[in-house]
C-alpha cells in the first residue's frame, strides 16, 4: 500500500479490509465479482477454483529469475481467463515453511499417526512423513490444537507468535523448506479501467515488493524464531534421512496439486520454472 502510494504520487490509494470481512478461503470470488479491487492471498486458498498459482511455492524465490524467465507473466495470463490480474507475487523469505507441534519428533516416518493442519499443498509431504493432513484456517488452529483436533500445523516462519501458537504447541521443527510465494490479485476490469500511468506505478511497486520482501522475511523469521524460542517453545528435527528429501518430497508434491486441475498449464509452467534454474 505504501509502495502504490509512492510510486503513484498519490494518485493511487489502497485501503484494507481485514479477514473478519470475508473468511480465508471465500476472497477470491468476491474480488472476480468485483466486490473489491484488490486481494492479498495465498494461492493455495482457492485451490477448488484453480490449483496452478499454488505452483509458486515449488518455484525459486529469486524475484529477478521469476520475471525474467517469464513465470509471472505465465501465471498472470492463466489468472486473467479468470477475470483476476497478478500484480505481484512476492516470496515471504529465502525458506518458507516449518512444522509446529505438540509433541517432539521421535524416529521415522516423522509425523507418523499425527493430524497436520495444512493447505492441500502440504497434503503430499505430510502423508509422505506418516501424517494426515487436515485443512483449517490459520485463526483456527489455536484451539485446533488445543482441543487435540490437530497435532501439528504446516505454517510459514512468521505468523505463529501473533497466533500464540506457543501457549499450546511446544515445539519447532527442522528443517525449514520450499517458499511462500504469497500473491496481490486486482479484478481485471478494475485494472483495465487504470490510466496508463496508474498501471506503471503499480507494477513498479510491485517490482519493489518483489524485491525486498525476502530480506524483510528473513530478518522477521528469525526475530521470531527467537521470540518463540524465548517464550518456551523449543527444537526438535527429523530425521537427517528424512530432512535430505524434504525439498523434493515438497516441490514434487506441490506440483502434483498444481496439476491437478490444469495439468497441462502446470506442466508448461514447470518447464518454465526447470529452464529459469528454479525447479527440479
Amino acid at each position: 500500500m505504501d509502495l502504490v502510494a509512492e510510486e503513484s504520487g498519490g494518485a493511487v490509494s489502497v485501503s484494507f479490509t481485514g479477514p473478519d470481512a470475508v473468511p480465508t478461503f471465500e476472497q477470491f470470488e468476491p474480488v472476480q465479482a468485483g466486490v473489491f479491487d484488490l486481494l492479498f492471498t495465498h494461492p493455495a486458498y482457492h485451490a477448488g477454483t484453480t490449483s496452478v498459482g499454488l505452483a509458486i511455492d515449488a518455484i525459486g524465490a529469486d524475484p529477478t529469475k521469476r520475471r525474467a524467465g517469464r513465470i509471472i507473466d505465465y501465471i498472470d495470463e492463466h489468472y486473467q481467463t479468470l477475470g483476476m490480474k497478478l500484480i505481484a507475487a512476492p516470496a515471504t523469505g529465502s525458506k518458507g515453511f516449518r512444522y509446529f507441534l505438540k509433541e517432539p519428533i521421535a524416529g521415522e516416518p516423522g509425523l507418523e499417526g499425527r493430524k497436520i493442519r495444512g493447505t492441500v499443498s502440504y497434503h503430499p509431504m505430510i502423508e509422505a512423513l506418516g501424517g494426515t493432513g487436515v485443512v483449517i484456517g490459520g485463526g483456527e488452529v489455536y484451539s485446533a490444537l488445543q482441543t487435540g483436533v490437530v497435532d501439528g500445523a504446516a505454517w510459514g516462519l512468521t505468523g505463529a507468535k501473533d497466533f500464540k501458537w506457543y501457549e499450546v504447541a511446544d515445539y519447532m521443527a527442522d528443517p525449514v523448506f520450499g517458499q511462500v510465494g504469497v500473491m496481490i490479485f486486482m479484478n481485471l476490469d478494475a485494472w483495465n479501467d487504470l490510466a496508463d500511468d496508474e498501471k506503471a506505478a503499480m507494477e513498479r511497486a510491485a517490482t519493489r515488493l518483489e524485491q525486498e520482501s525476502i530480506a524483510r522475511f528473513n530478518k522477521l523469521a528469525a526475530t521470531e524464531k527467537q521470540s518463540l524460542l524465548d517464550l518456551g517453545m523449543k527444537m526438535t528435527s527429523f530425521s537427517d534421512a528424512e530432512a535430505a528429501q524434504f525439498e523434493s518430497l515438497w516441490s514434487n508434491g506441490v506440483w502434483s496439486i498444481a496439476a491437478q486441475s490444469k495439468p497441462e498449464e502446470a506442466a508448461a509452467l514447470r518447464a518454465l520454472a526447470k529452464e529459469a534454474g528454479l525447479s527440479d
